[in-house]
């Protein structure tokens, strides 16, 4: 999942001039209003129950406890999201608090000036998060969210429509991967379902790839050298592209978006479709768009490709976290606080509405589902933050453009890495 990319890098420059503009009067100030009341302006993507709720009531608790605070939620779908916070930041100013999934577009909102360093006012509460779910908010020994959520990206699978198809176990490798969407096509099943027209869940097939062709380090030097051209990165797109050749995905699939109706997740969730890849909220989204499976719905890791130089212990994914608008009043970062409570964040992950982020609350998890994703995660051997995120706006963007196209059958998998070499290099 991602956030807005094309025109950051411009509007960080425009952004840092007009948040020098504003005055010091204090009755202007974001958040403030006559009586001494404060308004808290939440921005946040949990459209699916059971993290609607929970929010709905963190807002309702944090209220309660202190009179002359409102807290205005504002609840957007993701692409929704991505576009009003586009248009926000483009003035200059972001919402008091505001979703985030860390990596690059996160440094660019802080470097632009937008994003508040929480590391003074949030320290006494800072080491109670793991490491990684704190790593994707942190840059130059900074801190500029608090994490909320974290988990990892993997199929999710419908057990009964496999078992219709002969599949007794989930495949391990990619060529057993292949011979699993090759069963489902001929016992007249639908093996994929994707969001083609929001881009982001197609990354994670090639994102993934890469990772189990190249090794993790192939990422992370790529970040670095920002030549994205080398075999691997070839490789991986000429396996995607193998998949993509078998017709996998859903009919419409380059038109339909994620948790719309009728939608990736509503098309697994109906039992229209045996699979998805997708994240660790995966089951309540399509719960909430299709129905859910159930006892039906299972999980595994994406399969290790032969040969290939990367660990299938190795895992890619992210979690979710909320920055602070640089012009937000105190009582932004205090709800932050006020959330991170350790009984309150074991509730929420109790409820299947997150997964643990402080130590030693892995034991809160209760979903079956939910319980193997913590623990394949407990395991990994190392952990990739989604590309859109982790690289710069631009790059990411690229990457989601790109391998779109080539699952369209719009691009070759070396015209693929040739644009995000391109994008790279000009930044």
């Amino acid at each position: 999942m991602s956030l807005p990319r094309r025109g950051i890098a411009v509007l960080a420059a425009s952004a840092l001039l007009l948040a020098g503009c504003g005055g010091g009067d204090p009755e202007s100030a974001p958040g403030a209003s006559a009586g001494g009341k404060v308004t808290v302006e939440w921005w946040h993507i949990g459209t699916a129950e059971p993290l609607k709720s929970v929010y709905a009531g963190w807002a309702k608790e944090f209220q309660a406890r202190h009179p002359g605070v409102t807290v205005k939620v504002t609840v957007l779908e993701n692409e929704a999201f991505k576009s009003k916070m586009a248009t926000q930041t483009a003035s200059g100013k972001a919402p008091h608090l505001f979703a985030t999934w860390g990596g690059g577009v996160l440094k660019q909102q802080a470097d632009a000036g937008l994003a508040k360093d929480l590391s003074s006012e949030a320290g006494p509460i800072l080491g109670g998060f793991t490491p990684a779910a704190l790593s994707a908010y942190q840059f130059d020994g900074k801190t500029y969210a608090i994490p909320t959520d974290i988990g990892m990206v993997g199929f999710w699978y419908n057990k009964k429509l496999f078992a219709k198809a002969g599949i007794t176990e989930p495949p391990a490798t990619w060529t057993a991967f292949l011979d699993a969407v090759r069963k489902l096509k001929a016992a007249g099943v639908t093996p994929i379902a994707l969001a083609g027209k929001e881009k982001w869940p197609g990354h994670y097939y090639w994102a993934y790839l890469a990772m189990r062709i190249g090794g993790l380090g192939a990422l992370q030097q790529a970040a670095g050298t920002k030549d994205f051209s080398g075999p691997d990165f070839v490789e991986a797109g000429r396996r995607l592209k193998e998949l993509a050749d078998l017709k996998p995905f859903q009919t419409g699939f380059l038109n339909a978006a994620y948790s719309a109706p009728g939608g990736q997740a509503a098309t697994v969730g109906s039992g229209k479709a045996a699979m998805e890849l997708m994240g660790q909220w995966a089951p309540a989204v399509q719960k909430d768009a299709g129905g859910g499976l159930g006892e039906d719905l299972g999980f595994f890791p994406f399969p290790a490709v032969e040969g290939g130089k990367g660990a299938v212990t190795d895992a890619f994914g992210g979690g979710g976290g909320f920055a602070v608008g640089a012009d937000a009043p105190a009582e932004a970062v205090e709800f932050l606080k006020f959330v991170s409570d350790p009984a309150r964040h074991r509730a929420a992950v109790g409820a299947g509405a997150v997964m643990p982020v402080l130590k030693g609350a892995q034991d809160a998890v209760k979903d079956p589902n939910l319980k193997v994703v913590a623990d394949t995660l407990a395991g990994a051997t190392g952990f990739q933050l989604y590309l859109d995120q982790a690289y710069p706006p631009a790059v990411g963007q690229e990457v989601n453009d790109s391998v779109a196209e080539l699952i369209a059958g719009g691009k070759s998998p070396e015209e693929v890495a040739r644009a995000i070499t391109e994008t790279a290099k000009s930044e």
